[in-house]
């Protein structure tokens, strides 16, 4: 009986976490960057995304390896302000290479909302930044961080567990120009995810 009942948690836990993030790794194929292996299309909520590009986030003129992150779209595009425009559904992957503090995290964070939109021509509730910060965790080599993005907003998982849906278009929009926008924290980073 307890057996069974194991079972059928570990069941519903797997179920709720799917449905949450409702992503399938597809294993025909892959890219590698930096020892760090994706696949080459995923299923994202029943549809297929292709990679668009990956590439790694150095810090410093030393070149610190922080990050590898993978950009997929329904369609590829080396245009950042259309796919910053368009509605279909989108999946930012992030695999940390180093350990990060929640300090450092939160002022990366913090800094790219601010280098991306700025005034007249974006706005975001500083509010709203604050308390997405607020929920930025340290990391650990080897941690994972899954941004999907739809129509409606975006949902934020890291290492699987929910991080928050953000229910605004605007605010998930403003969230992956910080890595596509006109200062992105690595300009390298930015190109490598539009494929060019």
């Amino acid at each position: 009986m307890a057996a069974a009942s194991n079972g059928g948690m570990v069941l519903i836990r797997n179920l709720i976490l799917a449905a949450l993030v409702a992503i399938c790794v597809s294993s025909a194929s892959a890219a590698t960057v930096d020892g760090v292996t994706m696949p080459n299309a995923r299923m994202v909520q029943g549809r297929q995304l292709v990679l668009n590009g990956m590439g790694e986030r150095t810090y410093s003129f030393l070149r610190i390896r922080i990050y590898v992150a993978a950009l997929y779209l329904e369609h590829r595009s080396h245009d950042a302000e259309a796919i910053l425009r368009s509605p279909e559904t989108k999946l930012l992957n992030v695999r940390f290479l180093r350990d990060v503090s929640a300090e450092d995290a939160r002022k990366s964070w913090r800094t790219g909302f601010a280098n991306n939109c700025q005034p007249p021509s974006c706005t975001v509730n500083p509010a709203e930044v604050e308390e997405f910060i607020s929920r930025v965790p340290a990391v650990h080599q080897g941690d994972n961080s899954m941004l999907l993005f739809t129509a409606r907003g975006a949902i934020v998982t890291f290492n699987g567990r929910p991080m928050g849906d953000i229910n605004d278009p605007h605010f998930a929009y403003v969230l992956l120009r910080t890595f596509l926008g006109p200062a992105p924290a690595s300009p390298d980073l930015k190109q490598a995810l539009l494929g060019l």
